[in-house]
């Protein structure tokens, strides 16, 4: 596991591809990265390169100083920004995890593990991908879910709203999905809460799901 703290996208990006290729060829093991990215509107392969999602004119979005970027994971349209923690496994799913279905749904099950530390009941809904909180029918999306598997190699992963302005998800249709809206932790909580905690608990989510100890550095690490 590392933490890296506030990483640059397209920095973030070819990190990531440089894992990939390591853990393919075994050169280090399961290792998932948590960070915050400023902000930054993200296009995913659902949106084919069209940006009918973006809300915003591209002389607002350069005004407020937000980069838009397409990726190379599943999905829609999402925003990244402080006060956000995202995640990035890098993890090799052979031989007995080769299913992207199933992988979707352990990440979820991570995150609703780590949730369940601040006493939030974090749940899926049906047929649609990520974490919601919130009464039924109505549920805000807390987490977003975009993945990129190459070779059964993962790489992207997912977005916690923990602290993060809401207010710029204004800025699009989140993931496409105009009937929705999103939270944080803090606006369900009512309180801040600090980054690191998130992150440890999102840690023991995911080793109670996938069952191992992530290598890595457990301090901040600058890139």
């Amino acid at each position: 596991m590392r933490r890296l703290g506030c990483v640059e996208y397209d920095a973030a990006v070819e990190l990531q591809r440089t894992l990939v290729e390591e853990r393919r060829t075994g050169q280090i093991g399961d290792t998932l990265l948590l960070l915050e990215h400023p902000p930054v509107i993200t296009l995913g392969a659902r949106t084919r390169g069209r940006s009918h999602h973006i809300l915003a004119s591209a002389a607002d979005l350069h005004t407020a100083g937000v980069l838009v970027r397409e990726t190379g994971r599943g999905g829609d349209v999402t925003y990244h920004g402080p006060g956000q923690l995202v995640g990035y496994p890098i993890f090799d799913l052979k031989p007995d995890r080769c299913d992207v279905h199933r992988y979707v749904r352990d990440l979820e099950a991570a995150l609703i593990a780590g949730l369940l530390e601040f006493g939030i009941c974090g749940r899926r809904v049906s047929g649609l991908t990520g974490v919601w909180a919130g009464p039924t029918g109505k549920e805000e999306k807390l987490a977003a879910i975009g993945v990129r598997i190459s070779r059964w190699v993962t790489s992207h992963g997912f977005s916690l709203n923990v602290s993060a302005d809401l207010g710029n998800f204004d800025l699009i249709v989140p993931c496409g999905i105009a009937d929705r809206r999103v939270t944080s932790i803090e606006k369900l909580l009512r309180r801040p809460v600090p980054m690191t905690e998130v992150e440890d608990a999102m840690v023991r989510g995911f080793e109670q799901v996938f069952g191992t100890h992530y290598e890595g550095h457990e301090a901040q690490e600058d890139l």
